[in-house]
């Protein structure tokens, strides 16, 4: 028997969000804010999700409705769904959930973690590839030096430095001389 999964938006100081859980709470996916709402949806409904009641995950939509407005929240003991997901991503994203709010490390520091140091460029495939974005805090991975690196959520990089912005972590996506 399949556990039937929901998902549903709602609203949050960075725009609306989406999150898709299975019974009884443990996460599957997170839809950053992007300016289309179907588009969300059709993402979100691609988890073989339906429209639901968010009840069943009110406290975690809370923590990412602090997160994005700025509060210290740990969303790090969320239960998430990530057993289908290839080993890679699975360490990776293991490591990722231990990067403390306000904290960075970069993509070459999260392979050298996983004994893996010349795979930072896959470390990254794999944060691209993260169905969890806030939940797995992939935003706290970012480039040597101030690049905030790429991300795969709507709004790009402009996202990923709101979010680190929202955590009050400063220096990256800034433009330099150099």
């Amino acid at each position: 028997m399949t556990t039937a999964r929901r998902y549903a938006l709602f609203d949050t100081a960075l725009g609306v969000c989406g999150v898709c859980w299975t019974a009884p709470d443990v996460i599957v996916a997170v839809a950053l804010p992007e300016d289309d709402r179907a588009d969300m949806e059709r993402y979100l409904a691609s988890f073989d999700a339906e429209p639901g009641a968010p009840a069943p995950v009110a406290g975690t939509i809370d923590l990412i409705r602090g997160l994005m407005a700025g509060s210290d929240v740990d969303l790090s003991a969320v239960p998430v769904d990530i057993a289908d997901l290839p080993d890679f991503d699975r360490r990776v994203y293991a490591i990722t959930r231990d990067i403390p709010r306000g904290r960075v490390l970069t993509y070459g520091a999260v392979a050298s973690r996983l004994g893996q140091p010349g795979a930072a460029q896959a470390v990254g495939r794999a944060l691209g590839r993260n169905p969890i974005p806030v939940v797995i805090p992939c935003h706290r991975v970012v480039g040597a030096g101030t690049e905030v690196g790429g991300f795969s959520a709507p709004g790009g990089a402009a996202t990923k430095s709101r979010i680190l912005a929202a955590e009050k972590v400063s220096g990256f996506g800034e433009p330099t001389l150099f």
